[in-house]
Formats: structure tokens, C-alpha cells, sequence
């Protein structure tokens, strides 16, 4: 079952390769577990992709992909993982994150209030940035864990099942 669905998410390694931003960069993703689908491979991107998305940063999608490069996963599945995050869901994870990092560092509330600006980026993210880094970091390493856990146990049992149905055939 994992694997028929994580199949939607693939891309054609050949048709990536075709795009021209993409030529310049060939030579690293030639490799086939970037964009195989084995558990070995879209188990880490699964929960890479949930790390990056609690991130405080811009651009979750791309530095997935990228950090997938290296540590040799399924780039698109670390990639599309971090849309978890997106414009419903990342301001209550943004804002559980600074009050477990507030909780963390045993700071008290301070009042605030969002103002898209560059002079509340100045002033006021000074304020809250230590306790929501913190909390983002130990969310992301909870959700990428137990993403990892949760992902890795459904696999086994989809393939157990399968070859349970399998012998069940052949009597």
C-alpha cells in the first residue's frame, strides 16, 4: 500500500532531468534512489520532509530537496512532506512552537503583537526568536521521529500483509 502510494508522488528521473534550471545540477541526481520508491529511501524523506517543515525559514520544498541530495532519499517525498505546513497550519504549529520553547526556557509571556513589517521584524522578532527556534527545532525532531516510527511500521505491516495474501494464493 505505501509504495502504490507514494508511486503518485514520483517524478520521471528523465523528465526532471530535462528542464533547464535542472541541467546545471545532472550530475547529482543521476543517482536512482533519489527518486526510487523503497522504504529505505522514502522513510527518511517522509520524516526529513516533516523536520524542514517546522522551520521557521522560507522555501521548506527546496531545501528538502536539497538536503535529500546528499543523504541519498527520494527527493520528491522530502519535498512534498513539507507541506504540512502551509498557510492553515503554520501559524498554530509557528505559535506552539514559541510557547513550548517559552516553557522550555522558563521565560514569562510577553505581549505582542504581528504586524507585517519590517520594523516589527526588527523589533519585535528580537523578542520571540530564541523560544520559537527552540521549540521549532524539538517539534520538528518529535514530528520527524514519529513520522520516521509511524511510516516504517505501516510499511512493514503493508508488505507482511501482502505476502501473507500471497502464500494464501498458492494453497
Amino acid at each position: 500500500m505505501p509504495r502504490r502510494f507514494f508511486r503518485k508522488f514520483a517524478l520521471k528521473r528523465e523528465r526532471v532531468m530535462r528542464l533547464w534550471f535542472v541541467e546545471p545540477f545532472n550530475h547529482l541526481i543521476h543517482d536512482p534512489d533519489l527518486w526510487g520508491i523503497r522504504r529505505r529511501s522514502v522513510v527518511p524523506a517522509f520524516s526529513l520532509g516533516l523536520f524542514v517543515a517546522f522551520m521557521p525559514i522560507p522555501g521548506h520544498a527546496l531545501i528538502a530537496g536539497l538536503l535529500a541530495l546528499p543523504l541519498r532519499i527520494n527527493v520528491a517525498i522530502a519535498a512534498v512532506t513539507t507541506f504540512v505546513s502551509n498557510p492553515l497550519t503554520i501559524g498554530p504549529m509557528f505559535f506552539f512552537a514559541y510557547r513550548v520553547g517559552r516553557y522550555l526556557l522558563g521565560q514569562e509571556p510577553q505581549p505582542f503583537q504581528f504586524e507585517l513589517s519590517l520594523s516589527w521584524l526588527g523589533n519585535q522578532f528580537l523578542l520571540i526568536w530564541q523560544p520559537m527556534v527552540l521549540g521549532c527545532v524539538l517539534l520538528g525532531s518529535i514530528a520527524a521521529f514519529a513520522g520516521y516510527v509511524a511510516l516504517d511500521l505501516l510499511w512493514r505491516a503493508s508488505i507482511a500483509d501482502y505476502l501473507a495474501r500471497r502464500r494464501g494464493r498458492g494453497k
